[in-house]
């Protein structure tokens, strides 16, 4: 299992608790990912929203891009996973920028492909927001265009999207072919553009059951579309480790209690612009990334046995959230990842 964490790019990842204590700033995300390298962890996700989900509109929020560059050159090994989403961007000067940021983080950079579903944050900011399958179309052009300014010396491409003539991109990204290609989605048309096109999958936070029957779908139309394995299964979960069990149901009560709903403005459109296999219920969505969902709560062992359950049905990377960020990647890297190892060996020796 690898261990990763989305970058707290929104001040927290809980919409009714007001202060999470980690602030949406350029100088709290270096310290939490300069830490988390040492600690052990693998990945970072910088998600790409304009406008706060979590905690209101109003609110402040960091940019992916920009952060992601900048994190690139103070930090070593951990993998950069930048989101993308193709209704605000031009995928041939992307594929310059995710090249050259490639080359600064010496081949640690990769993308997570999002096609999309805050209809409002698009108004704002001039994203192109059509109907769900046609984002969709969007997204299939974009990836190809990357992959052929990535791959060939001089690429030239005419969609219904995206059109380019003869474009030369140098240098090269470092990783060859091309940076890893992660997404996610629920729909039938999501599943086939990350089948035929994407190098890795990623979901929200599902049961033990659902993650292996999402996996198991995937592969079988990897296989199906004549293409090599995905490189990756990664889930989104929240994570409350405590010393006992009844101190992580408390805090899981704590936090999702609705109060207020200001952090809740893009719900309306993230249930209803997106095509959802599993209905999400008000509190769920308290937690980001549906990320109460697969149960890493309870003391250390209970965690562990449950991201051995994950692993087992396929999931080989974990994105963590957790509040307040620092202090919990601090105690699930001392208490939780030591305990995995243990039970698995004890497992190994049975």
């Amino acid at each position: 299992m690898k261990y990763g964490f989305w970058l707290p790019i929104f001040g927290g990842w809980l919409r009714n608790v007001e202060d999470e204590k980690m602030p949406p700033t350029f100088d709290y995300a270096k310290k939490v990912v300069q830490s988390a390298e040492k600690w052990g962890y693998d990945t970072t996700l910088i998600a790409e929203l304009y406008l706060n989900d979590i905690k209101g509109t109003e609110k402040d929020s960091i940019e992916a891009w920009s952060t992601a560059a900048a994190l690139a050159a103070v930090t070593e090994k951990i993998e950069i996973m930048t989101a993308v989403r193709p209704i605000y961007h031009n995928p041939a000067v992307t594929a310059k920028m995710a090249a050259n940021i490639d080359h600064i983080s010496n081949g640690r950079f990769t993308l997570n492909v999002v096609s999309g579903w805050w209809a409002e944050e698009a108004k704002q900011y001039g994203g192109d927001f059509t109907e769900h399958d046609e984002r969709y179309d969007r997204t299939k052009e974009f990836i190809e265009v990357l992959k052929g300014l990535w791959t060939e010396e001089t690429f030239s491409y005419d969609g219904k999207f995206y059109h380019i003539e003869n474009t030369q991109l140098s240098p090269k990204p470092v990783q060859r072919p091309n940076p890893v290609l992660y997404a996610g989605g629920e729909s039938e048309k999501g599943k086939q553009v990350i089948s035929s096109l994407c190098d890795a999958y990623v979901i929200h936070g599902h049961t033990v059951e659902e993650a292996r029957a999402k996996i198991d779908d995937m592969k079988k139309r990897r296989q199906n579309a004549g293409h090599d394995p995905l490189h990756t299964f990664g889930m989104a979960a929240y994570v409350i480790c405590r010393d006992t069990e009844e101190e992580a149901q408390e805090e899981l009560k704590r936090i999702t209690s609705v109060k207020d709903l200001s952090g809740y403005a893009g719900f309306k459109d993230f249930t209803s612009k997106s095509q959802l296999e599993q209905q999400v219920q008000l509190q769920d969505y308290s937690v980001s990334n549906r990320g109460i969902r697969p149960n890493l709560i309870g003391t250390p062992e209970q965690i562990a046995k449950q991201i051995l359950a994950f692993e087992e049905a396929g999931v080989d990377l974990l994105l963590l959230q957790c509040s307040p960020q620092l202090e919990e990647l601090e105690r699930f890297s001392e208490q939780v990842m030591p305990k995995v190892e243990e039970i698995r060996a004890s497992l190994t020796n049975i």
